[in-house]
């Protein structure tokens, strides 16, 4: 098996009750392109990204986090993956197989130590895609994902075991300790984090613009047609990212934001960053404040799909 089983982030999947409103916002105000459906479930993709989607949408009674789907190396790495954490008592939806979504592929699913449901995949045939050209205003591709975790650390732990994924960074707060752990899987700065939160749930979803123009334009346009802001424009210091977070209909937090962090990995230590210092949370300071409302704001509902796995 590679010394970095995994390779990248590929796409997040929620499953909400308002399913109609849900898919008008990723195609007509988030910039996403509706590449298939089947009435219950829709796929958006992002044009400039080789993925044949980067989120999923399912008609659901139960809100949850469907699913978050990680590429791996190959094959050899995929049936290594499987293969160890099975051994190790960790529950497996069900063995390396060929996959039935768009692109094929070859891969497997199994619950996270809170029982978020995790693909892994191998020979997805990658999607025709085009460069964003400058002032367009549409997400280029998924940047990151970040889960809630009443238990951080022991997530944060799984994580490092059995995917090798390295932690970057921290956030902490002085009476709570760490906040925020920043995890990598490739010298991006971070391609999943994970937030304390008195429950399990979605934190966000983050999508990456083609520069800081489109960035603020996008930004712009859907605070002009009234899409509810949680956060930003700022610009956070773990990552060097900027940032502004929205909610979608169903009250799942997506954000925009672009020049993500490329670390040397060799010559790269963690960092802790205390919230004491306001540049922790927007080093440019146009944000509105980040505080105990903001904070809850990202909580989200507790997910009712833990340890049950997607129809799909």
């Amino acid at each position: 098996m590679p010394e970095r089983p995994i390779t990248h982030l590929r796409h997040v999947d929620i499953a909400v009750q308002d399913y109609e409103k849900q898919v008008a916002f990723y195609e007509e105000k988030w910039g996403l392109t509706k590449v298939g459906t089947d009435g219950d479930v829709t796929y958006f993709a992002a044009e400039g990204s080789p993925e044949q989607y980067v989120i999923r949408v399912r008609r659901s009674q139960d809100k949850r986090l469907d699913l978050v789907s990680y590429g791996a190396a190959d094959r050899a790495t995929v049936d290594a993956l499987a293969t160890r954490l099975a051994r190790d008592g960790v529950k497996l939806v069900g063995g390396p197989d060929t996959l039935q979504t768009p692109g094929g592929g070859y891969g497997f699913r199994f619950f996270d130590v809170e029982g978020r449901t995790i693909e892994i995949s191998t020979e997805v045939a990658a999607r025709t895609h085009r460069k964003v050209e400058e002032r367009e205003d549409i997400p280029v591709r998924l940047s990151h994902v970040v889960l809630n975790s009443p238990e951080p650390e022991r997530l944060q732990a799984f994580y490092e075991k059995y995917l090798d994924f390295r932690l970057t960074d921290t956030n902490v707060h002085p009476k709570l300790g760490g906040i925020m752990w920043f995890m990598r899987c490739n010298p991006q700065h971070h391609s999943m984090a994970i937030a304390r939160c008195p429950h399990v749930s979605l934190h966000h979803a983050s999508f990456e613009m083609r520069g800081l123009d489109e960035y603020m334009r996008g930004s712009g346009r859907l605070m002009r047609d009234g899409v509810h802001k949680v956060w930003g424009p700022g610009r956070h210091r773990a990552g060097d990212n900027t940032f502004t977070y929205f909610h979608d209909p169903n009250g799942n937090t997506m954000e925009y934001t672009t020049e993500l962090e490329t670390l040397d990995e060799d010559t790269w230590h963690p960092h802790l960053y205390s919230t004491d210092d306001p540049e922790t949370s927007d080093q440019w300071g146009t944000s509105n404040p980040m505080n105990d409302f903001v904070s809850r704001e990202m909580f989200n509902d507790p997910d009712r799909g833990l340890f049950i796995a997607p129809p799909v």
